[in-house]
């Protein structure tokens, strides 16, 4: 069972995920999260020293989502499936928030890469992680005939992850899954992507 403080804590955390991701780090304020959360701004400081902190764990609990995602996504003994079905876990899951705040890495990574090296480096990672999980697949599809072969696999890998965030984005922009439908479709496409 959790604990009050444990709660608090969560509840916070979850509140600054939400602002964050559609406001952005340097536009959400303190005072943001206390209209949030509805807590007192001492509560706050009581569990978190300050906002780069709350930011910093927030992150780390999206990555750690994310890696596990990936995982559960990418399973399985058919590596063409696979990576459909990733194109497809990634389509309902912007699809579930309506396209409102896009990607958390994407987003912190635009904003903050050029003025926060400790963030960049925690979103550097994720992306690391998404391309060599993705490369690992893509590699095993492409010895088994079912995605173009004679490309590099992290050349590929790298391809997906780049499509993908960018019809995030044009799919935030007009709140509408087409862009992102489109751009997956292309790929699928591109790649010949194949499967049992």
């Amino acid at each position: 069972m959790k604990t009050k403080g444990e709660i608090t804590r969560e509840k916070i955390l979850e509140a600054a995920r939400e602002l964050f991701n559609s406001r952005g780090f340097s536009a959400t304020t303190i005072n943001d999260l206390v209209a949030a959360t509805g807590m007192k701004k001492g509560s706050l400081y009581f569990h978190f020293s300050g906002k780069d902190e709350i930011a910093r764990e927030v992150l780390q609990d999206a990555a750690a989502e994310f890696v596990a995602f990936l995982d559960k996504t990418l399973a399985g003994d058919d590596p063409g499936a696979a990576i459909d079905n990733f194109f497809r876990c990634a389509l309902d899951k912007h699809l579930a928030s309506g396209f409102v705040g896009g990607c958390i890495f994407g987003n912190t990574a635009l904003e903050m890469s050029d003025s926060n090296r400790e963030f960049a480096g925690v979103i550097a990672n994720v992306f690391d992680a998404w391309i060599s999980r993705l490369a690992a697949t893509v590699q095993t599809a492409q010895e088994r005939g079912q995605i173009k072969a004679g490309i590099d696999s992290e050349a590929v890998a790298r391809l997906i992850v780049a499509t993908i965030e960018g019809g995030i984005m044009m799919s935030r922009l007009k709140k509408d899954e087409r862009p992102m439908r489109v751009c997956l479709d292309a790929l699928r496409t591109a790649l010949d992507l194949q499967h049992k």
